[in-house]
């Protein structure tokens, strides 16, 4: 199953489409209550990550099923101003994008950083992530080639030190309790971020 594809941007455009599609995702698959809330949670996260973006964005938004896996995909269409993102970066006193705070905002960092063709050294950001080849069950079909950095891989390299900062924002983090896997995938000038979640019974 593959919903409609939803136009969104980071100025709102669209975002209540993309609710109203995970809760019609949710009856079109009988989902009870409980997954059903997990499903609009992530959605709203996904959301959440393309309205704190510097600049404006668009993406495209779709819903996938495929035997009892539900994916969220966001794929952007546009590519990020590096000269932009550059200037904000430097009001900073660290020139560091100090809004990174969180699984949510790490996301969004590394997304955004994803958008930008001049840096060639993306793999230094949560370098603990990044995964080469293709082998593990969450990649979709659009994955295939692709620069991959993992969630999962990121949560396990931090799980060795449970004392760490970053250990505290999983904790804390929607996307780390509800999510099963998130994936950012790199292809060329497209970049795809996907959120896995199984509502296997």
């Amino acid at each position: 199953m593959k919903s409609d594809i939803i136009h969104v941007t980071s100025k709102g455009e669209g975002m209540n489409e993309a609710l109203k599609q995970a809760d019609a995702t949710s009856a079109f698959l009988f989902l009870e209550k409980k997954p059903a809330m997990h499903l609009r949670l992530l959605t709203e996260e996904m959301m959440s990550l393309i309205t704190a973006m510097t600049g404006e964005k668009e993406a495209d938004f779709w819903i996938e099923e495929k035997d009892g896996v539900i994916s969220l995909h966001l794929k952007t269409i546009t590519i990020m101003n590096s000269e932009k993102r550059s200037q904000l970066l430097s009001a900073s006193t660290s020139g560091k994008n100090v809004a990174a705070k969180g699984v949510l905002g790490k996301i969004r960092d590394l997304l955004e950083r994803t958008l930008e063709p001049a840096d060639s050294s993306i793999t230094n950001y949560y370098p603990s992530g990044w995964i080469y080849g293709n082998t593990d069950p969450y990649v979709t079909t659009t994955m295939v080639n692709s620069e991959i950095w993992s969630f999962n891989q990121y949560r396990d390299s931090i799980a060795e030190n449970p004392e760490a900062e970053e250990w505290d924002e999983l904790e804390k983090s929607i996307i780390g309790k509800l999510a099963d896997e998130v994936k950012i995938s790199i292809l060329g000038d497209k970049v795809e971020l996907t959120i896995f979640k199984s509502f296997k019974k």
